[in-house]
């Protein structure tokens, strides 16, 4: 079969599927309702917990994930302000104009998205999302029209990626002193997990399978839908330019000058990397990197990226909005966390999956129990928070090392947020998107990934 027919074969299977997504796949928050019931259901089936019982597990969840939910939070929103900053998308906005043809728009968002999900999922998720949106604007300026939804899916591709890069949030977990399996698994450092060959090799394998794939997965130009159908309110940019809610202003009494203030926003950034430095050159990189310095150094890099306090909270006002659906729909995961933890069905699923696992296979079966709990729980932490124990102990009686246990269920749970929508709430939001306009494309991003993760995992040394 020629490339061309190869092409055309793909761009008729994803416009098919994507026309199946529009008609079928609600809203982000609809679907957690809907997965909550299925939890609650399956709990009544499979457990000996009755109705009332599992009402009380699912509200004893609802509240267990409020800490870390914000330290999710912070990494969104100090994410966002990082990518929303004049240096970040203006360079974004130069390099969007670099392809010509609409299969060159979409691998060119894929790469720019995972590259940057890689190293940062909430930087990578809001980098991907403003591209897209550049592109395609790009785009239509000299006359070509690149399939928006596609140029959109692509732009989530970031969230195929991040778990085995160093915002990996089970790796963080693990990595910090005091954790709740640290009795089970020890303290796990980073270049146990995510800084090994093993996690970087993964990395390359996705990396190198979506880029072809979005690039064959783009129609023909006449069968190409751009931005202007689905959001001509962005072809000005208003709200993808850099906002900093002001920036620095002439400042005339001495509340505006410590407002405007350069020197305190240095300052204060300078002692936020200074305490970054140090606890690097004490314990190393993948020894003292966790979530709370994770968002620290963020912070540190957001107050210089927009010079004043008045700039930076202002970016940080901008973003929170994109943390909206994080904000109402965490705790409903948490209560879904509760209802599979507290009944026992969380045992019951990873019980089923462990038996058949060998050290050979226990890779695998990790990574499919991994990507089963995140259409659950799309939370790594959260999920993690489940079943870590019991990965983590079955990983050690069977002689497999905890840091490849975590890569491998990490793996899991990033490959299936190609069809849980939770995280795709802030891109939907910038991008003027709905779910179902993206999800028929990354449906096709995660069955073409599980071969290829399944032999990653298998074949790779730790």
């Amino acid at each position: 079969m020629s490339a061309s027919s190869s092409q055309g074969s793909l761009q008729r299977l994803g416009q098919s599927v994507a026309r199946w997504s529009e008609r079928w796949v609600p809203s982000p928050f609809i679907f957690a309702i809907g997965l909550t019931l299925i939890a609650y259901v399956a709990a009544l089936a499979f457990t000996s917990d009755g109705p009332l019982a599992n009402i009380v597990n699912w509200y004893d969840g609802f509240w267990t994930l409020l800490e870390f939910a914000m330290q999710m939070v912070l990494i969104l929103v100090t994410g966002y302000a990082v990518a929303d900053s004049e240096q970040v998308s203006g360079l974004l906005d130069r390099i969007a104009s670099i392809p010509d043809t609409g299969s060159q728009a979409a691998a060119l968002v894929a790469a720019v998205a995972m590259g940057a999900g890689y190293f940062h999922w909430g930087v990578g998720l809001i980098v991907g999302a403003i591209f897209a949106v550049f592109v395609a604007r790009a785009g239509r300026e000299r006359g070509k029209t690149f399939h928006y939804p596609l140029l959109c899916a692509a732009g989530y591709t970031s969230q195929v990626i991040w778990h085995v890069g160093p915002s990996t949030s089970a790796g963080l977990l693990s990595a910090t002193e005091g954790h709740v399996f640290e009795d089970v698994i020890g303290v796990v450092p980073l270049s146990e997990s995510a800084f090994t060959l093993y996690a970087f090799g993964l990395a390359v394998m996705v990396f190198l399978t979506v880029v072809p794939l979005m690039y064959y997965l783009a129609p023909e130009p006449d069968h190409a839908v751009g931005i202007e159908e689905y959001a001509p309110e962005l072809l000005d940019g208003p709200d993808t330019e850099p906002r900093s809610d002001g920036g620095e202003t002439v400042a005339r009494t001495p509340s505006e000058r410590l407002n405007e203030s350069r020197l305190i926003a240095y300052l204060v950034g300078t002692g936020m990397f200074v305490y970054v430095l140090q606890h690097f050159a004490t314990a190393g990189l993948g020894e003292a990197l966790d979530l709370n310095v994770f968002n620290f150094a963020f912070i540190a890099a957001g107050l210089f990226l927009y010079g004043t306090p008045t700039a930076y909270m202002g970016a940080i006002r901008n973003a929170t909005e994109s943390s909206a659906g994080i904000i109402l729909q965490f705790p409903f995961y948490a209560g879904i966390l509760g209802i599979i933890s507290n009944s026992g069905l969380s045992d019951l699923i990873a019980a089923f999956l462990l038996d058949v696992a060998t050290p050979a296979t226990f890779p695998v079966v990790a990574w499919l129990l991994g990507g089963v709990m995140n259409i659950f729980v799309p939370s790594g932490g959260g999920e993690w928070g489940i079943i870590g124990g019991i990965v983590g102990g079955t990983a050690v009686e069977l002689g497999v090392e905890p840091g490849q246990a975590i890569i491998a269920y990490g793996a899991g749970d990033m490959w299936t947020n190609m069809f849980q929508p939770f995280w795709a709430i802030p891109l939907l939001g910038i991008t003027r998107m709905d779910a179902r306009d993206i999800l028929g494309y990354t449906l096709i991003v995660m069955v073409a990934l599980a071969p290829v993760i399944a032999v990653g995992l298998y074949f790779l040394p730790y």
